[in-house]
């Protein structure tokens, strides 16, 4: 079996024979890409290179990644302990191509290092690739001789890579394994049928290899790269479970010294109760990414990565409470990371004195206020107990953020036992009171004193996308300048402008500012900091601008109009969700871009597809009946007596403005909208997902969006069409009518075995020995795997009654055995002991029971010597 250093150290050593320089895993705070908030992937310190901005002085490149994934759409803190596979820190193993080799050497080196250096069965291994990538799938078969039946096609979702929504990407071939029935965790759920990318943990991907082969433009459209890429990676935990024939990943051998470390800590068993095993899995997983976070330079904060890591610290040492560790305790786990993973991450030997005392100031102070936050919670709690009620005031949430430093997911972890959420809105709507203050006091006082503080930038974007005006100020690198040139990215605020300012959650305009000289700006994005304050944000691409300058200003037509009609259909969308949901629905936060809209609301769990399904008929509905967009403006009181809803996160004056469509939706909003609902044309939606304890997310697109959506789905019906040969409206019929056909085709083949099985029992049966006075059968049975070698073993047993039985199996590559002894002979024969003897002898380990274990190997060609040492082993047993 290997460990996880040396499954790692073979991976490195392995690439660097095929010529790749192992290339250090960089920071977790990624220092290339401010766009992250850490390091996600092994890819993320080359990203400059696929985007042509950087040049490394090797081609091909290898790596071990430790990577952090709480943030942003990767973020798999809450699921971390409640089951045995996320994490928040990992590591990817890697290996890349800049314009280099490519498909077959990727794929090739790939299969050779899992089956030839690692063994892993071949006949377990799968391959999925891109819906119309043929190269690929040429590339197995010639490379790895897989079957068609193994290597399956996918859409974009699960195998077509992209950097983001321009720029480099390209299809993905993963590599999946089939662990065996025994492994799925949906085994009770009506109708689940394991299967690759089946959502069950019985197929799992291994390694995913994409290939860098195209550039998306602007309009979407795909152009070759004139040289291709290669980016691998393959998670460390995951392979070490496979490779060590564990199911869990924290039972993996570098997990299990963390876990090992924690039962001494708390004199509690790892495996005892399935409650307390989720502290021990939080503890394990929290303590190498502080450690790690700690060594990097993170400390403790606020803001930005130091709350981070201040979450993962007090999320922790809320789990060492529950398990009864009273003081801290945190800070001698990392002791452990250190010796477990010091050897290939030198930073958190030379900084373990660092972590250690910031872990434990961490600890300590969070103990001064651990204690009253529980008592408060407590008191709430016995509050909504004898009410009956099952949400926790927004007020209380904040209070317990604010003044006892729970940060908001620790109260709904605690909550969760119970059954309890939070008032994500309540809560929300506090921390942005709190967070505009702070926003506004910096902000404001950045503004140049050239602009009187009464001063208001004039809004003229609702009527009109063009206006002249005059500049008031200049901003360049964080300083009021008098005047900017060529190539000069600036701020340029005018006394009066057309473009619409990020706000509300629709995105800010773009454009060009000219000048009568002919000087032009290109305006990238519109901000709106402040209730006074428009700013246009751009690059100087012709000639210069000065304060004073008299300048035209003109909005992008088509880029306000998609952002129109996105905005206008969420009111709409709004307005139908809290008639099918419900009037608990609450706008959370939304984003109106002109691609798309994002809507976040409050409700309790999933919506049904066929909810979806009406949700967007009536959405629809709406958008047909034509009706007119009015805006009005009165009083805030009295828009909300009219039954108008406010928005997530804004802040609202004496006089609002009310945005109503029809007699259906009314909402303040200083947003821009169609002037009738018509005009959104058509609305689809894409997705729809959890964000957070009780709140929900809804994708969509509209218009021109909409039809290009249903024209790709159109496609790939056509496509499946063609692949089994029928036309659209058979095709559903064709598919059901194949996985049928395949389903009893299935059952026959296992029928077939199981009778084959069956038939060699008399037949084995004449080959046992008497030894010792006892029943023993040792042989060969060749190509049966573990689950048909299982079953034979079983049938020889209850036939023989009291015995002991040993199988050997051969595969091309691998070998499987099994021993069985019966329960009156367990205290001469030990099953687990025998194979643990036998199995070294052709490459392999395992284990097992008295009455029973498996195990298996890589060399068949040492079989005879195996059965010879497991008759050897039995003799001498008396």
């Amino acid at each position: 079996m290997l460990t996880g250093n040396e499954i790692r150290k073979s991976f490195l050593d392995f690439f660097a024979r095929q010529g790749h320089t192992v290339v250090k895993s960089s920071s977790l705070m990624p220092e290339k890409d401010p766009t992250l908030l850490f390091t996600n992937a092994g890819m993320v310190q080359f990203k400059n290179v696929f985007l042509g901005l950087e040049r490394l002085p090797y081609a091909r490149a290898a790596s071990a990644q430790k990577c952090l994934r709480i943030s942003g759409k990767h973020n798999d803190l809450e699921a971390v302990g409640r089951d045995t596979y996320h994490h928040t820190f990992f590591e990817m193993l890697g290996n890349w191509s800049f314009g280099d080799y490519y498909k077959e050497e990727a794929i090739g080196w790939a299969w050779e290092l899992l089956t030839k250096e690692w063994g892993l069965p071949r006949e377990k291994l799968w391959a999925t690739i891109f819906r119309d990538d043929d190269e690929a799938e040429r590339t197995w078969r010639k490379v790895a001789a897989l079957p068609p039946e193994r290597i399956l096609r996918f859409g974009e979702k699960e195998n077509f890579w992209e950097m983001a929504e321009t720029g480099p990407c390209g299809p993905c071939s993963e590599i999946h394994i089939d662990r065996g029935a025994e492994a799925c965790d949906r085994k009770k759920e009506k109708g689940h049928r394991c299967q690759v990318n089946g959502s069950c943990a019985r197929f799992i991907e291994l390694w995913n290899l994409v290939f860098i082969q195209y550039n998306r433009s602007e309009d979407g459209k795909l152009a070759e790269l004139s040289a291709k890429h290669v980016d691998t990676g393959m998670g460390l935990e995951r392979v070490a479970a496979v490779r060590q024939g564990v199911l869990s990943n924290y039972d993996v051998d570098f997990m299990r010294d963390l876990i090992t470390a924690t039962e001494g800590l708390a004199s509690k068993r790892y495996g005892a109760d399935a409650t307390v095993d989720v502290s021990f899995r939080v503890i394990a997983d929290h303590a190498r990414a502080v450690s790690f976070l700690i060594a990097d330079g993170v400390a403790p904060g606020n803001e930005g990565r130091g709350y981070v890591l201040r979450r993962l610290l007090r999320r922790a040492a809320r789990h060492g409470r529950l398990m009864g560790l009273k003081g801290p305790f945190l800070h001698q786990m990392a002791t452990t990371v250190v010796e477990v993973m010091g050897g290939a991450y030198a930073e958190l030997r030379s900084e373990e004195g660092r972590i250690r005392a910031m872990i434990r100031a961490e600890e300590e102070r969070f103990a001064e206020t651990l204690d009253k936050g529980l008592a408060l919670l407590e008191v709430a709690l016995g509050e909504l107990r004898r009410q009956k009620k099952r949400l926790l005031s927004g007020e209380v949430a904040f209070r317990l953020y604010d003044t006892y430093g729970f940060p908001l997911d620790l109260t709904e972890d605690i909550l969760s036992t119970e059954g309890i959420t939070v008032d994500q809105r309540g809560f929300e709507r506090l921390m942005e009171e709190q967070r505009g203050r702070a926003r506004e006091a910096r902000e404001i006082s950045q503004v140049d004193l050239r602009i009187a503080p009464e001063q208001e930038i004039r809004f003229l974007g609702y009527d009109r996308l063009d206006a002249e005006s005059r500049v008031i100020a200049i901003y360049a690198e964080g300083q009021g300048r008098k005047e900017i040139g060529e190539g000069t990215e600036a701020d340029l605020i005018t006394e009066a402008t057309p473009f619409y300012g990020e706000s509300g959650g629709q995105v800010g305009d773009r454009g060009v500012i000219k000048s009568a000289r002919g000087d032009q700006l290109e305006v990238i994005d519109t901000q709106h900091p402040t209730p006074q304050l428009i700013i246009h944000k751009g690059r100087v691409k012709r000639g210069r601008f000065q304060v004073g300058d008299r300048v035209y200003l003109k909005v992008d037509a088509g880029h306000r109009q998609r952002t129109m009609l996105n905005h206008s259909a969420t009111h709409i969308l709004h307005s139908v969700l809290r008639e099918e949901l419900g009037a608990h629905v609450r706008q959370a936060g939304s984003l109106v871009a002109p691609d798309r809209l994002r809507f976040d609301f409050s409700h309790p769990g999933a919506i049904p597809p066929e909810k979806l399904e009406e949700i967007e008929k009536r959405v629809n509905e709406r958008i047909r009946l034509d009706a007119e967009v009015r805006i009005e403006e009165s009083s805030f009181d009295e828009a909300v007596r009219q039954g108008a809803l406010a928005f997530f996160g804004e802040k609202y004056g004496d006089r609002v403005r009310v945005v109503r469509i029809g007699d259906f939706s009314a909402e303040l909003c200083g947003g821009t909208h169609v002037h009738r609902s018509g005009e959104i044309g058509i609305f689809k939606l894409q997705s729809e997902g959890g964000v957070a304890a009780g709140t929900r997310r809804v994708e969509a697109v509209t218009g021109e969006g909409a039809l290009d959506l249903i024209r790709r789905y159109e496609e790939r019906l056509k496509e499946i069409g063609e692949l089994v040969r029928a036309n659209p409206d058979e095709t559903v019929e064709k598919v059901k009518k194949l996985l049928l056909q395949q389903r009893e085709l299935e059952k026959e083949v296992e029928r077939l075995r199981g009778q084959f099985s069956k038939n060699q029992i008399p037949e084995l049966l004449a080959k046992r020995q008497n030894i010792n006075g006892i029943n023993i059968l040792i042989t060969r049975v060749d190509g049966m795997d573990n689950k048909q070698l299982r079953e034979t073993a079983d049938q020889l047993k209850e036939q023989m009654g009291s015995g002991v039985v040993f199988l050997i199996s051969a595969g091309e590559t691998n070998v499987t055995m099994v021993s069985f002894v019966s329960k009156d002979l367990t205290s001469r024969y030990h099953a687990g002991n025998l194979i643990k003897e036998v199995a070294p002898i052709v490459g392999g380990g395992g284990g097992g029971r008295p009455d029973f274990a498996q195990a298996g190997g890589k060399e068949p060609s040492k079989i005879g010597a195996a059965l010879k040492k497991a008759e050897e082993i039995i003799r001498q047993s008396k």
